[in-house]
């Protein structure tokens, strides 16, 4: 995003509108580097350990979810992670400013397994560890582990040869999925008092939040 508003800055440096709609667009981007509950993180105890993590030792849990006021519109993703014990070892958000809620949701995935690998190697872990990402995206699910087989099969065609809608974000999910050989992703239903899930999806409404004030 910082480099998207440089080089905004450079093509409108002669237009003093256009600049000072930047200036106050950068102020409100820049507010995201404060955490929805003033840098506090949630107790660990607010998330209980999801039953596919029990009795498996240095297996992770990744949760995302992402949101879009207007379809398209601005949109924000958050997501987090936990480890075996239950320890919550990352929460992430970020926004976009012309989106999809779809793309949120690719998005929000992306962004967790990117995370989540650095994690591993900063800590020295294999990358063949258990992870499991929680999503309540059919879209994402269901893309990721039925579709995209498919598509690639036809040279990153559908059936019926057309191009598959976010082309990008699949072929980037895709790639970081085959870093991680034991990684499933999960289904869960939004909404449903699902506490990660519900964190997730309050992280992306927060990122929204800021650049409406």
């Amino acid at each position: 995003m910082a480099k998207a508003i440089t080089e905004l800055k450079k093509h409108f440096s002669t237009d003093q509108q256009a600049m000072a709609a930047i200036l106050v667009l950068q102020k409100k981007l820049n507010t995201l580097l404060a955490s929805p509950d003033d840098g506090e993180p949630e107790s660990d105890e607010d998330f209980p350990l999801p039953k596919e993590l029990v009795d498996r030792p240095e297996s992770f849990a990744l949760f995302s979810d992402g949101a879009c006021r207007g379809n398209p519109g601005p949109g924000a993703w958050g997501a987090m992670g936990q480890d075996s014990e239950g320890n919550v070892i990352f929460e992430k958000w970020g926004v976009d400013i012309a989106t999809t809620n779809n793309k949120m949701e690719l998005e929000g995935a992306i962004k967790a397994l990117e995370v989540i690998g650095e994690y591993l190697t900063t800590n020295s872990l294999s990358h063949k560890v258990p992870l499991f990402l929680y999503s309540d995206s059919r879209y994402v699910v269901d893309g990721i582990t039925s579709w995209v087989a498919g598509w690639k099969k036809r040279g990153w065609k559908k059936a019926d040869r057309k191009t598959p809608e976010n082309l990008e974000q699949w072929q980037e999910l895709d790639t970081l999925s085959y870093n991680f050989p034991n990684l499933r992703f999960l289904w869960v239903k939004g909404h449903a008092g699902h506490p990660q899930n519900e964190r997730c999806d309050e992280m992306a409404n927060f990122a929204l939040d800021q650049l409406d004030t």
